[in-house]
């Protein structure tokens, strides 16, 4: 890493560690509405119907773009609606010049999938257990090794990701 890099995420890390929860929370309010009217704008483009839902979720600002006929935005394996989230994280950077970690989902897919993901985790851990090996699973996207691992540390397992994207993928430590 880059001192240049280095000294970028410990900017970065010092904004959100001096800023009041107030400040914090008003940020991401702020990221919220944003998100939603660039997601407007593409909805009216598109001439699609959906509504835009908003919400905090711990420390990232969510939004939820729900309707009947969205699967074009959410495409084969989610994979456009990655690309929809980065580029909607990129709107949100354009207006407050701030890194965003902004979680988009469409039509429930990041929920329904992370419901299947943490019964992945789960069987991963039990596999884990029951054989003393390690436990590789398929690539995964980072939301989605995310799931994963918290699964996996909530059973009081250790899991790790290896390889290079988009073929990174956790492994499961037995105990």
């Amino acid at each position: 890493m880059t001192d240049g890099m280095q000294n970028t995420e410990a900017a970065e890390q010092s904004d959100v560690k001096t800023s009041t929860p107030d400040e914090r929370l008003k940020a991401l309010e702020a990221e919220s509405d944003i998100a939603a009217d660039y997601l407007e704008e593409l909805l009216d483009i598109a001439d699609l119907d959906g509504d835009i839902d908003m919400d905090i979720d711990g420390d990232r600002a969510a939004v939820s773009i729900v309707g009947a006929e969205l699967n074009n935005l959410v495409g084969e394996n989610g994979k456009v609606l990655e690309a929809l989230q980065e580029l909607t994280r990129l709107a949100v950077y354009r207006e407050t010049g701030e890194r965003s970690r902004l979680m988009l989902d469409v039509s429930n897919y990041r929920a329904n999938r992370k419901a299947e993901l943490e019964e992945v985790g789960r069987k991963a851990v039990e596999e884990a257990k029951a054989t003393g090996e390690p436990v590789r699973l398929d690539a995964m996207t980072p939301f989605e090794r995310k799931v994963v691992h918290d699964v996996v540390a909530a059973a009081g397992l250790t899991s790790e990701s290896e390889g290079e994207e988009p073929r990174r993928r956790v492994v499961v430590q037995p105990s």
